[in-house]
């Protein structure tokens, strides 16, 4: 196994590395090395959408988690973030947010944020919030892989974090959004690939499809008892979490601001669609089918004797894929490592960003007056991975809370100033000031009044408060001025 998984990995980080480079002569300006000049079709806008969604979260984490916990239930996740967080949000939000960026000649969430409300201190305000949040997620994606390495090829986990780093640095440094953007059209063919032979090698190990759904079903209820199973308020916040709340982090709303044109968003709405349905519903599947190989007594247990959700997935596949089937668990191997490598470009891109284009005074040397900013953006892409690998590596204890917290802080600060910009000239400065704060304040006031286990359901209410408290302020406060209104809507129709 550990041969055949060398070979695939070093294949994969070769591809990755060729396509840096090219990426690089396609790399010019600052809209090139952020947004891929705005010149991506719907299939590859589609699927870096979907492969930024999806991380090794989803197929070790919430998978191994919620498949135990929610049995078939956590279905629902899937058919959430597939209808929800992939093709409502294509359809909602990408022809406004590619045409009021345009008028607003912005790049990413802070500077649009502080064009479309006249607002000077907006831009650093946001930008410190996805520095301090988002950084520490990408450290945990690094973090994930580290220990996957660790555990399959036998690579010490802080060699295993250097070859991580080392790769993800040359293609993403060296090619910037083009580089991104193809290599997670390649990782998503190998995401869907391995995802559908994932579902189809784990259900014939019990008789098809429908009969591993049966036995999945009956487990479940044998397995947890009643008074244990999640309830309806649980599932619902989990749902749009990670549904609803995609659609205020930056790194996702960022590939609207990258499509070639508003003619290929009907399409990217469906492929989207398509590609989130098989990853969620093969990951969640495949979670739900642990009840079928594992009962209480032999799933695996952590050094206290708590179920060790994270080592059910690894577990499961290691256990069913052995022997002639090797290529196979190699296979879908690869498929986490790419769902991990392409979330975590995009993380990384973003949070520089945050420096490079939100924060730094000046992108033109006043000396030659040569723009410098695609150097500082690769520079401070570099800074952002090393300082990922330090945080991996000492697993300082702070992060551990930025990391919980930074879904709904971000989502939540977010959300309702973004969309309700799109779609409100009502909206205010002072409104969308404090949605931001409120959003923020809330998650981070209920993640520690409710408990980390309950950081689904704080989230999801920090996400919702703010799209009254925007409104509610800015019926109280002075509109953003006619001219400024005027460029921001310039061929977009109030609603």
């Amino acid at each position: 196994m550990v041969q055949i998984g060398v070979i695939f990995l070093v294949v994969f980080l070769a591809l990755m590395t060729g396509i840096g480079i090219w990426g690089m002569k396609k790399t010019k300006t600052l809209g090139d090395f952020f947004l891929g000049g705005r010149t991506l079709g719907p299939w590859v806008s589609a699927v870096a959408y979907g492969t930024s969604y999806f991380s090794a979260v989803i197929f070790i984490g919430f998978a191994g988690t919620q498949g135990w916990q929610f049995g078939l239930n956590a279905l629902w996740i899937a058919l959430g973030n597939a209808v929800i967080g992939a093709g409502a949000a294509w359809l909602v939000l990408a022809r406004r947010t590619r045409r009021m960026t345009q008028n607003l000649d912005t790049m990413t969430m802070p500077e649009f944020l502080q064009e479309r409300y006249g607002a000077k201190h907006l831009k650093p305000v946001a930008a410190s919030i996805i520095f301090f949040f988002l950084l520490p997620y990408s450290a945990s994606v690094f973090k994930g892989l580290g220990h996957l390495f660790e555990a399959v090829f036998g690579i010490p986990y802080d060699i295993a974090l250097l070859v991580m780093i080392a790769f993800t640095g040359i293609y993403l440094i060296l090619g910037g959004y083009f580089a991104i953007a193809i290599t997670d059209f390649i990782q998503g063919i190998i995401m869907f690939t391995g995802a559908a032979v994932m579902v189809l090698v784990i259900s014939g190990k019990g008789g098809g499809l429908i009969e591993m759904i049966n036995q999945a079903a009956e487990a479940y209820n044998v397995h947890i008892p009643a008074e244990q199973q999640p309830t309806i308020l649980t599932i619902a916040s989990l749902v749009f979490m990670t549904s609803f709340g995609t659609w205020g982090l930056p790194q996702m709303t960022q590939k609207f601001y990258a499509i070639k044109s508003e003619g290929v968003i009907s399409k990217a709405a469906i492929v989207t669609t398509v590609f989130a349905l098989m990853i969620g519903f093969a990951a969640y599947l495949t979670g739900a089918f642990s009840h079928v190989f594992f009962d209480p007594q032999s799933v695996p247990k952590t050094a206290l004797g708590g179920v060790a959700y994270d080592m059910i997935i690894p577990t499961l596949l290691t256990g069913q894929l052995g022997g002639n089937l090797q290529i196979l668990l190699a296979l879908i191997l690869l498929l986490v490592l790419s769902a991990s490598m392409s979330t975590l470009s995009s993380l990384v891109l973003v949070s520089s960003s945050s420096v490079a284009i939100d924060l730094y005074p000046s992108r033109v040397d006043p000396k030659t007056g040569k723009d410098r900013s695609v150097a500082m953006m690769r520079f401070l892409s570099g800074v952002f991975i090393v300082i990922s690998y330090f945080i991996s590596r000492f697993q300082i204890s702070i992060i551990v809370y930025l990391m919980s917290l930074s879904w709904g802080v971000v989502s939540g600060a977010f959300a309702a100033p973004y969309i309700l910009g799109l779609y409100s000239k009502r909206v205010t400065k002072a409104g969308a000031y404090a949605g931001l704060f409120t959003g923020m304040a809330v998650m981070i006031i209920l993640f520690f009044a409710l408990g980390s286990s309950s950081s689904p359901l704080a989230a999801s209410i920090a996400i919702l408060v703010p799209f009254i408290v925007v409104p509610a302020v800015s019926a109280l406060t002075r509109p953003p001025g006619t001219e400024l209104l005027d460029r921001a809507f310039e061929g977009i129709r109030e609603r």
